[in-house]
């Protein structure tokens, strides 16, 4: 009975270091935020956090760094090596019920903080291609984001579903790369998953007369919506980027702000506290004006998995949630 009882006091005691280092290496040391690759709007959203004033003068110490993005910064906040993370909703949902592709394991310990943006997907080609729809790409040399990152699964997703993924010529490349790599010819189209404007797509605007691609035409014809209901529709406006004088209409998955289940709930609550405010917005904005969505009011827009308690503490208390 002695040993059994010190076996226990063991375990808890185990157990109750191991919760006090990763709350001490939260507080004391630095706190890991999960990005994305350069040119991409993650990485902002962690740049932001990281340089923010207040945030510095609380005492907690941000430090960005860059991913593959969405999957990568799954996985990684998942297993603690990120305590917190930008992720697609989607990513979250499928992740937590073990169905993202190839890959059953399931991603508990990621828990939603806030809603960010809406990230679309955008497919660029040249005004003169005569590619009018992805099913046109069969045989094309095609940009399809960073392996390892949100833009490269939902690609494959989508490139999957319309029964293209294998009849493309694939390039897995950033952003950045893709729209050097088209303006040199290399390329006939890339994807990209993220908000707009892209600088990317500016980035290759500049070099050639750009079109974007009908995504939600596809969406629609090949009953996408209905496989993947976290999709929602929207189009990037007209005169976003040079010579794309119409609108383009696609879809989008909602991108949130993680956290690690492990992270102390009270970091969590001070972080929404220093950002969700009129000043934390502004300077949000002033990084990219993307973040114009991100409001106390859609602080919880697409949130389908569970969330992180120092984010349910705040959002509660703002009236978002019971």
């Amino acid at each position: 009975m002695k040993q059994k009882n010190t076996s226990f006091f063991l375990t808890g005691l185990l157990f109750l270091v191991t919760a006090l280092t990763f709350s001490t290496s939260v507080n004391a040391k630095r706190i890991v935020f999960g990005g994305g690759p350069a040119g991409g709007t993650f990485q902002v959203v962690a740049n932001a956090i990281q340089v923010y004033g207040p945030i510095k003068k609380s005492g907690l110490r941000i430090k960005a760094q860059s991913s593959a993005g969405s999957v990568e910064n799954l996985r990684k906040v998942n297993r603690g090596k990120s305590h917190l993370g930008v992720v697609y909703s989607g990513h979250v949902y499928l992740g937590r019920h073990g169905k993202l592709k190839n890959d059953s394991k399931k991603y508990e310990n990621v828990l939603a903080v806030s809603y960010l943006y809406g990230a679309p997907a955008q497919l660029v080609v040249r005004a003169d291609s005569g590619i009018e729809s992805a099913l046109d790409l069969i045989g094309k040399k095609v940009g399809v984001g960073n392996a390892g990152s949100g833009a490269f699964a939902n690609c494959e997703l989508f490139f999957t579903h319309l029964d293209i993924w294998n009849k493309v010529e694939r390039n897995a490349m950033g952003y950045n790369d893709a729209a050097n790599a088209f303006g040199n010819n290399q390329l006939d189209a890339f994807w990209l998953f993220t908000a707009f404007p892209s600088g990317a797509v500016i980035m290759a605007a500049q070099t050639n007369d750009i079109a974007l691609i009908d995504l939600n035409r596809d969406a629609e014809e090949s009953g996408f919506y209905e496989k993947y209901p976290y999709f929602d529709k929207l189009s990037v406006p007209a005169g976003t980027y040079r010579g794309v004088d119409t609108e383009a209409p696609s879809f989008q998955d909602s991108t949130l702000w993680v956290a690690n289940a492990k992270v102390p709930d009270d970091t969590v609550y001070k972080l929404l506290s220093l950002i969700y405010t009129k000043e934390g917005l502004a300077h949000m904005v002033g990084q990219k004006k993307t973040f114009k969505e991100m409001s106390i009011e859609s602080g919880v827009k697409g949130i389908v998995t569970p969330m992180h308690p120092g984010a349910e503490k705040f959002w509660k208390e703002k009236g978002l949630i019971k």
